[in-house]
């Protein structure tokens, strides 16, 4: 059975720092909305390739993306041939984005461990901070739109100074700047997922931009991960999949300092449990005929949590393989937001008539 994810109970209040509002999100978009330009994006750390899927799924062209990992980097070069050229492994800190003068977007998700409690929230004193080399991009380049996110804890009280700095930054440039907490969960992904997303959007666009409002119910872990659970003749699958009859706690990645293969700390792991899933540990195949105990899940299983296609190959070990897909930004959650900004950014503003 499914159970309904109520977002209001589960997230913070909205922000004051919020100017537009929301509009139910259709995950095709009408005929009359469909546009017919197509729009490009330059997209800052890329990771394993969740945000890139989500826009090109949504009818961007990637005209390059920015990545200092090299496992990551073969990702994305692996599973799109056609990319191989406009992957550039490199610190954004040294990134010139002078060639990229014209493109609509820059999107991204910038490193996370400096606004969550995992990381100390050191904020703007932390060396992975990475906040100061968009706004440099986005002064270099003057993107129609630019989209980030982040870690909720970057909308905790102790940095409202911080993104009011980031606010004040874009609004010199000529962007009207909003952040809002969103759950990846009502996007269909089976993961409670919340994500603080900014976007700045040029003054002359930002009349035509809404929030995605999003209203699936997703599927339980059990119904999204039976088939993989089964795949080697697991005996006790059936019974899984009805014990694991809720949506998963939130995938954590870990960072380079911090983290290996595995599903989190102590209260993420007792949250797996519940699930009837084995938390410390990745599993590197799906349980046998005979296994006994709580299963593991693979790299396979919770890359599907998260909403990739089983079709995606991420490169690397298993630390480098899972550390991707625990820290992307869920697809399909990209895709909602991706496809509302780019209506934004495509529909003709409407200019009053006299008479």
């Amino acid at each position: 059975m499914r159970r309904h994810v109520d977002s209001q109970a589960v997230l913070f209040h909205e922000l004051s720092e919020n100017p537009w509002p929301s509009k139910p999100y259709k995950s095709a978009l009408t005929p009359r909305e469909e546009p017919t330009a197509g729009l490009t994006a330059l997209e800052l750390c890329a990771g394993g390739g969740g945000q890139s899927l989500g826009y090109e799924d949504a009818g961007f062209e990637h005209a390059g993306l920015v990545e200092i990992d090299k496992h990551a980097c073969m990702t994305l070069r692996t599973n799109r041939p056609d990319w191989c050229n406009k992957v550039f492994e490199q610190d954004l800190n040294t990134f010139d984005g002078s060639a990229f003068r014209g493109v609509d977007i820059i999107s991204g998700g910038l490193p996370c461990p400096p606004f969550s409690v995992a990381g100390k929230q050191l904020g703007a004193n932390d060396e992975r901070n990475l906040f100061p080399a968009m706004i440099r991009l986005v002064d270099q380049i003057r993107p129609k739109a630019v989209m980030i996110e982040n870690v909720r804890g970057i909308l905790d009280d102790v940095f409202a100074n911080y993104r009011s700095f980031v606010r004040d930054e874009l609004r010199k440039l000529g962007y009207q700047t909003g952040w809002k907490l969103m759950n990846a969960s009502d996007f269909g992904v089976s993961q409670l997922r919340p994500r603080a997303v900014f976007a700045g959007i040029q003054s002359r666009y930002a009349a035509n931009f809404f929030w995605p409002d999003g209203s699936e119910i997703p599927e339980t872990v059990g119904e999204k991960l039976f088939d993989l659970m089964a795949s080697n003749g697991w005996k006790g699958a059936i019974a899984w999949r009805k014990s694991a009859n809720a949506i998963a706690p939130t995938v954590v990645g870990g960072s380079h300092k911090h983290g290996g293969p595995d599903l989190g700390p102590t209260r993420a792991r007792r949250a797996w449990a519940s699930l009837g899933v084995d938390g410390l540990g990745i599993a590197d195949e799906a349980p046998g005929p005979s296994f006994s105990g709580t299963p593991k899940l693979t790299i396979r299983m919770v890359a599907r949590l998260q909403g990739f296609p089983d079709a995606w190959h991420f490169s690397g070990g298993k630390t480098a393989a899972y550390r991707q897909v625990g820290n992307a930004f869920p697809p399909p959650f990209a895709r909602a937001i991706a496809k509302h900004l780019r209506v934004c950014l495509t529909r003709p503003k409407l200019v009053r008539v006299a008479g």
